[in-house]
C-alpha cells in the first residue's frame, strides 16, 4: 500500500497546479490508502487480489477423428492423452513437479479404468510419482468441468499450478444403455426421461419449441464451412498437437506410422441438397440425422491453469483468465436447452451481460438443440462457432469442453483488443447444461475514471 501512496504522490506533483494556495501540507494530507479502480463500467475492478485471478496459460488439443475409421482408430486412450499433457510442460518449460492436480474429463469407459489410463498417460508425458491425477464425468461438459474444478482449487488455495484436461476414445468405449434400470422409474417421470436416447431428446427439442429440418441442416453447413476454412488459413495449426500413432489395415493388419494433424471429420463441400437427402435416425418422421447432429470422435485436450501472479512471475503469455462457471438442470426430456439457462447464469456470475461477450463456443450436440438456444438468446450467428463445432469436428465427449477452451482462446488472441470475453456451453445428457466465461489475456481496461475534482482541482477519482 506504500507504494501505492507514493504512486499518487508523483501523480498529484505532475497535477498539481501553480497557484501557491495550495501547500505540500495540504497535498500530503489528502493521501489517502485507496485501491484505483478500472474503470466506473469495468466488470472486474484491477484490486489487490489482480494477482489471485486464475489464468490460463496454455491450452492444447489433438486432432479430432472419426470414430472407428479415423486417423486414432488404432490408439489407444493413453496414447491420445499423453502428447497434450507433454505439450503443456514443453511449450512453457513448466516443471512438472510444479503441478498440484492433473484433472481429466471422460465419459464412456468404466471409472476406474480409464483413471488408471489417465496417470499411464501422466508417466508417459515426464510428470513424476508426485504429481496427482483424477478424473471427473459430468458428461458431455466433463472437459469443461475438468478446467472449472482446477479453476476452483487454485482459488480455494489448495494449490497454485493444475492441469484440466479432456479424454474420449469413442472408438474403444461406445454409449451404451444402462443394462439394469431401477424399477421405481417408472413412478417418475424425469427419471425415466434421464434413459431417453440422446437422438429422441434432440427430436423433443425439435417439436416443442419449432425448429424445423432446414434450420438444422443450414446449421450444418454453416459449421462445416467455417471448419474447413479455419483449417485451410491454417487456424488450427495453433492449438492441434500432432500425434505420432499408427494406423492398422483392417484386410492385413499391416501397421503404419502416421501423425495426426488434422480433424478428420470436416466434409467442406456439404451442402443443404445432400443434407435433404439423409433419412431421420432416431424417429420415423423426426428431423435429426446424420448429418445435423455431431459425429463419434477421438480426441483429447489439456489446458494450464495457474495464478496469474505466478504466471507473471514465470514471464509466461496469459491466454485466458477464468472469469465462471454454472452448471444448470433442466428437464431432461429436451436436455439439449442446457446452455439457453447454463450461459446467462454464468454471465451474470461473471458480472457481464449477454451483449459484452464477444464470441461463443457453443457445443453442437444436435442442430436442433443449438439453433433452438441460439435463438432463444438471440446470439448474433457472426459470433457463434465461428470455426465450426461439433457437427464438422466431432464431439469426443469428455474432450469437447478442453477443446473448446483451446479453440475460444487462440481465436480470441487472433482477434486481439475486439475481442475480450468468450463463453464455453454445452448440454449435459439427462437434463443439464453448462458454461464458463472467460477474458482475453492481455485485454486492459479504458482509462474511463479521470475527472477533476471540485475541491482540489486535481485529475483523480481517488482524492475527493
Amino acid at each position: 500500500m506504500e507504494r501505492a501512496i507514493n504512486r499518487q504522490r508523483v501523480l498529484r506533483e505532475h497535477l498539481r497546479p501553480s497557484s501557491p494556495s495550495l501547500s505540500r501540507q495540504s497535498l500530503e494530507s489528502s493521501l489517502s490508502a485507496s485501491i484505483c479502480l478500472a474503470g466506473d463500467s469495468a466488470a472486474y475492478h484491477r484490486t489487490a487480489a489482480f494477482g489471485d485471478d486464475v489464468v490460463i496459460v496454455a491450452a492444447y488439443r489433438t486432432a479430432l477423428c472419426k470414430a472407428k475409421r479415423g486417423g486414432f482408430k488404432d490408439t489407444l486412450a493413453d496414447d491420445l492423452l499423453a502428447p497434450v499433457l507433454k505439450a503443456l510442460i514443453e511449450k512453457t518449460n513448466l516443471n512438472p513437479n510444479e503441478v498440484g492436480d492433473i484433472v481429466v474429463g471422460t465419459v464412456l469407459p468404466p471409472g476406474s479404468q480409464r483413471a488408471t489410463e489417465c496417470r499411464m498417460a501422466a508417466f508417459y508425458a515426464g510428470f513424476p510419482e508426485t504429481v496427482p491425477i483424477r478424473t471427473v464425468n459430468r458428461q458431455c461438459s466433463s472437459g469443461l468441468q475438468a478446467v472449472a474444478d482446477v479453476a476452483a482449487a487454485i482459488k480455494a488455495g489448495f494449490y497454485d499450478i493444475g492441469i484440466g484436461a479432456g479424454l474420449e476414445s469413442m472408438t474403444a468405449d461406445q454409449i451404451g444403455r444402462i443394462p439394469k434400470v431401477n424399477p421405481r422409474v417408472d413412478n417418475f417421470a424425469q427419471a425415466r426421461d434421464c434413459l431417453l436416447p440422446m437422438g429422441i431428446t434432440s427430436e423433443n427439442v425439435a417439436q416443442r419449441y419449432g425448429v424445423t429440418r432446414q434450420e438444422q441442416d443450414q446449421a450444418a453447413v454453416v459449421s462445416h464451412k467455417r471448419a474447413a476454412a479455419a483449417t485451410a488459413s491454417g487456424k488450427f495449426k495453433d492449438e492441434i498437437i500432432p500425434v505420432s500413432t499408427k494406423i492398422v489395415d483392417p484386410k492385413t493388419g499391416v501397421e503404419k506410422p502416421v501423425v495426426i494433424s488434422v480433424d478428420d471429420g470436416i466434409r467442406p463441400n456439404t451442402t443443404m441438397t445432400d443434407l435433404a437427402k439423409l433419412k431421420p435416425a432416431f424417429k420415423k418422421d423426426g428431423s435429426t440425422t446424420a448429418g445435423n447432429a455431431s459425429q463419434l470422435t477421438d480426441g483429447a485436450g489439456a489446458v494450464l491453469l495457474m495464478k496469474r501472479s505466478l504466471a507473471m512471475q514465470k514471464g509466461l503469455p496469459i491466454l485466458g483468465v477464468f472469469r465462471s462457471f454454472v452448471a444448470a438442470g433442466v428437464d431432461p426430456a429436451v436436455m439439449g436447452i442446457g446452455p439457453a439457462i447454463a450461459i446467462p447464469a454464468a454471465v451474470k456470475s461473471a458480472g457481464l451481460e449477454l451483449d459484452d461477450i464477444d464470441l461463443f463456443e457453443i457445443n453442437e450436440a444436435f442442430a436442433s438443440q443449438f439453433v433452438y438456444c441460439c435463438k432463444k438468446l438471440e446470439l448474433d450467428t457472426e459470433k457463434v462457432n465461428v470455426n465450426g463445432g461439433a457437427m464438422a469436428l466431432g464431439h469426443p465427449l469428455g474432450a469437447t469442453g478442453a477443446r473448446c477452451v483451446a479453440t475460444l482462446l487462440h481465436e480470441m488472441r487472433r482477434r486481439g483488443k475486439d475481442c475480450r470475453y468468450g463463453v464455453i456451453s454445452m448440454c449435459i445428457g439427462s437434463g443439464m447444461g453448462a458454461a464458463a466465461v472467460f477474458e482475453r489475456g492481455d485485454s486492459v481496461d479504458d482509462l474511463c475514471n479521470a475527472r477533476t475534482v471540485k475541491d482540489n482541482k486535481l485529475l483523480s477519482k481517488d482524492a475527493r
